[in-house]
C-alpha cells in the first residue's frame, strides 16, 4: 500500500489501524467519526494546519518497514 494525498483516511486505517498514531501526532483524534474517514489525508492536513507531505512519509516509511 502506498499512500498519497488524495488517500481516504478511513481507507488507511481500514488497512492498516496502526497508522492511527500518526494521525493522532497531528491532532486527529476522532478517526471514527464519518467526516473524519472519509477525508483525504491532503483535507485532513489542510484542517489541522499540517505539511501533508511530511505526514504521507512518515506514513509510506511506517509501512515500508513492515
Amino acid at each position: 500500500m502506498v499512500v498519497t494525498k488524495d488517500s481516504l483516511i478511513g481507507d488507511v486505517l481500514d488497512k492498516a489501524p496502526e497508522t492511527a498514531q500518526f494521525f493522532f501526532e497531528i491532532g486527529m483524534h476522532c478517526l471514527g467519526c464519518p467526516s473524519a474517514r472519509g477525508e483525504s489525508i491532503e483535507m485532513a492536513c489542510m484542517v489541522h494546519g499540517t505539511d501533508a507531505d511530511a505526514l504521507i512519509k512518515k506514513i509510506n516509511d511506517f509501512l515500508a518497514s513492515k
